[in-house]
């Protein structure tokens, strides 16, 4: 499964954006997908994970209210739609694939989980 991310960009605190992930093969119904950031000097952390089939979701508490994950599976594609951003946001987001799905729920924040990666779109927050 090869992954796209886009959607990045610069946006001013308060503002929104939503990040694109663009699957290659099969629909993104059959995959747990996830989205993780990275920001500069920092490890890489969980953001939010939309399980295969029913589509349970799960947030990082410090994003929940904020941002919303869903999925076009007509497109294959998965989104990340971020809204009140925060200067903190500011990182590098990668959509992550559980592909055959595996995980259970209490384990889709976990980056091993995830068998594919997208490379990476950069979300910078200005104040």
């Amino acid at each position: 499964v090869q992954l796209q991310a886009s959607g990045g960009g610069l946006v001013q605190a308060g503002g929104s954006l939503r990040l694109t992930c663009a699957a290659s093969e099969r629909s993104v119904r059959t995959h747990n997908m996830a989205w993780f950031r990275q920001a500069p000097g920092k490890e890489r952390e969980f953001v939010a994970a939309l399980r295969s089939g029913g589509g349970s979701t799960k947030y990082a508490d410090s994003v929940k209210g904020r941002f919303t994950i869903s999925r076009d599976s007509a497109k294959n594609t998965v989104y990340l739609q971020m809204n009140s951003l925060k200067p903190e946001d500011t990182a590098v987001y990668y959509c992550a694939a559980d592909s055959p799905p595996v995980a259970v729920y209490s384990a889709l924040d976990n980056e091993r989980v995830y068998d594919y990666w997208g490379q990476g779109t950069q979300v910078t927050v200005s104040s």
